[in-house]
């Protein structure tokens, strides 16, 4: 016998809870079940028992840990319970959904036939999540922000060398995400502005609540914000054959021609005087040219006040409505793959999503070697901000967008597998699918649908263990970062800026492909951290590497905290080119550059998700304490049983191409462990 068996432990599980069983807490002593010989077989250790609600959760896995569906503007005929329990069929937990892009907002049929979605999915036990837009980037309402005042609308500071007054203050519609994006070419609202926001909130949200707020905190959980920015910079065109295809809602004025722009906002001058001291406008054209430590002060200043008030006006303003009406704030930013990019389209990525209750991304591709190229920053970004925001929970909007984009779609149940398997070893916990279900089979669907509750069974209340910390150097990149007026890419900034994002980027990828979990924290985070017993504590999560990449000049505070780290003997890693990089490992050995690896830790146990993302069988060997007494447990097959243990503290794991196991070690003191291990 190689696996439970589901039926007995059904049983078991129910002649438990109707016992009255308690849920006791982590550290104390946890209710387990105990097999009987010829059922324990090979699955389950003697003594080893896993507690009760981790077995009742893997082996039926409730909505919440399911994924959700993805599926805009539901039509009436399918907003039953009858459909929606179709979808439950299928394995799926909950939808993803909004009022139908058609008469956006407009229609009280639409309306209606939301409200009979919602009333289903309550009926039939399933999660709503609330997608905030037409279609996207969140933030227009679907053109009703600016129907409301044209005065709302995106600004955007214009250099033109070739003008006697170089210096223009212009709409930021033309050559920018808002013009050029898959879903409709829209003028879009400036996310600067508060009374823009605030008339967003108003049209979309508060509509949302005066209907259905009866399923707020309960059926509905969270809203979905997708794609917001500054609209500051020229991301390129689309290819000509898909732009012949996206629908127009606002003419393009040919005749604006493309220029090197940076966010504005009627009030941005005098804050920047009230926080600085100083007039922007003599000090304009260093925003624009300059290589200075002058210039770089004054665009470093610039871009840290535009982070602030982004942060606080639109992300700030969507986390206070949701938690004043029992939902969370979600979503995800606009190209999280380029640190480059994030400086003109959010100020700072890793604030802005720290400014959610659950931060996500977006994962286009379900090619799971994605992970070792740059779908680590893409998933470490909101990993680290829920980490330092104390939560847990992440998001990811994934597809196979890009296998279809080059007709080499759909992706196939393993590669699915695999790429949500990565992305939960760096954290993510809920899963919305744009995963289009008529291109597979519903037993395929399903099978992804159990595999990934099935991770969430065992991780979605554990807790990420990075021990090691990456600087995100966007404070060099706002010193650095000089707007173009073609499309944005990393060679058109300086040397040193290529320096750092190269060297970045590098070290996040090798560490990635060396199963080294790592944490990643910005100059404002690093600032904030306090050294005790040789480790670098930031909001309460300790670490004892510190990783730096080339070329970074780290302000007063962080270069103190820095400092003060390797005076107490934390380990400092800077450029990683070193033998110092070399010394720094994880606990895998073995495993080639195609394995990735989470550590967790619940219920003073280790828990550490391994993957396998590439197309060839791996042989690796896992160091960890008591080995003999670890368990295997596949999310793909459902079995749990013993590992194989090859010394007193390694274990032997053998993964097939695309997989993914999950082991689970004993209850054991924090001591014995080398990360920082504590309840969850």
């Amino acid at each position: 016998m190689t696996g439970f068996n589901y039926k007995l432990v059904g049983v078991v599980l129910a002649c438990l809870f109707s016992a009255g069983l308690s849920m006791t807490g982590a550290g104390a002593e946890e209710p387990r079940i105990q097999f009987p010989a010829e059922v324990r077989g090979e699955d389950q250790l003697p003594g080893a028992g896993l507690p009760v609600q981790w077995l009742a959760a893997w082996s039926a896995p409730s909505a919440e840990l399911r994924p959700l569906q993805i599926v805009h503007g539901l039509p009436a005929g399918q907003a039953t319970p009858e459909a929606m329990s179709k979808l439950k069929e299928l394995g799926l937990g909950g939808i993803v959904c909004n009022v139908n892009f058609n008469q956006y907002l407009r229609s009280q049929e639409h309306w209606q036939a939301l409200i009979n979605a919602v009333q289903a999915c309550a009926k039939t036990g399933l999660v709503v999540w609330i997608y905030d837009e037409d279609g996207y980037p969140s933030g227009a309402a679907g053109g009703l922000v600016l129907e409301k005042d044209v005065k709302f609308e995106a600004l955007a500071l214009a250099y033109d060398p070739s003008l006697p007054d170089r210096f223009i203050l212009r709409a930021s519609y033309e050559h920018t995400h808002a013009s050029n994006n898959f879903y409709a070419a829209r003028r879009y609202p400036n996310l600067l502005d508060a009374e823009a926001v605030e008339c967003f909130v108003k049209v979309t949200h508060d509509a949302y609540w005066e209907r259905l707020k009866g399923f707020f905190g309960s059926t509905i959980k969270a809203f979905f914000t997708d794609e917001p920015s500054l609209m500051a910079t020229n991301i390129g065109p689309l290819p000509a054959e898909v732009a012949k295809n996206v629908r127009v809602a606002d003419p393009l004025d040919e005749s604006i021609k493309p220029l090197a722009s940076v966010p504005w906002v009627a009030d941005l001058a005098a804050k920047y005087k009230e926080r600085y001291g100083e007039d922007i406008a003599p000090v304009r054209k260093s925003l624009f040219a300059g290589d200075s430590d002058d210039d770089r002060r004054v665009r470093r200043q610039f871009w840290a006040l535009v982070t602030d008030l982004f942060a606080e006006r639109y992300y700030g303003r969507l986390k206070k409505w949701a938690g004043e009406h029992k939902v969370a704030s979600s979503g995800h930013i606009l190209w999280e793959e380029q640190i480059v990019h994030g400086v003109p389209l959010e100020g700072n990525p890793l604030k802005m999503l720290m400014q959610m209750q659950i931060p996500g991304l977006d994962m286009l591709t379900s090619d799971p070697e994605a992970v070792i190229y740059t779908g680590w920053l893409t998933a470490s970004l909101p990993g680290s901000a829920a980490i330092f925001n104390g939560g847990r929970r992440v998001m990811t909007e994934v597809s196979d967008f890009s296998e279809n984009m080059a007709k080499r779609g759909p992706a196939s149940l393993e590669q699915m597998c695999a790429t949500a398997a990565w992305q939960a070893a760096m954290g993510v916990t809920e899963f919305t699918l744009y995963y289009n279900r008529a291109a597979r089979s519903p037993e395929d669907y399903r099978a992804y649908c159990d595999f990934v509750g099935r991770l969430n069974a065992l991780l979605r209340e554990a807790r990420a263990e990075p021990s090691v910390l990456l600087y995100y150097p966007i404070y060099d990149a706002w010193g650095e970062y000089l707007p173009i007026a073609e499309k944005l890419t990393v060679e058109s900034q300086s040397e040193r800026m290529k320096t750092i994002v190269n060297s970045f980027m590098s070290l996040g990828q090798r560490m990635t492909r060396r199963q080294i979990p790592f944490a990643l924290a910005d100059h404002e985070l690093l600032g904030s951290a306090a050294v005790r017993n040789g480790q670098l504590f930031i909001k309460g999560r300790g670490f004892d590497t510190l990783v730096l990449p080339s070329g970074v000049e780290l302000p007063a505070g962080a270069d103190k905290q820095m400092k003060e780290f390797e005076t107490a003997g934390g380990k400092v890693v800077r450029g990683g080119e070193g033998a110092e990089f070399r010394e720094l490992s994880g606990i895998v050995s073995g495993a080639g550059d195609r394995v990735v690896v989470g550590r967790f830790t619940r219920g003073w146990r280790e828990i550490v998700l391994i993957v396998n993302v590439g197309g060839e069988s791996v042989e690796a060997t896992i160091t960890a304490p008591q080995a003999a007494q670890w368990l295997r447990a596949d999310p793909g097959s459902g079995r749990i049983k013993a590992v194989r243990a090859a010394g007193p503290d390694k274990i032997a794991v053998s993964l097939g191409r695309r997989c993914a196991v999950i082991l689970i070690g004993p209850i054991r003191q924090a001591s014995h462990y080398g990360v920082n291990l504590r309840s969850c």
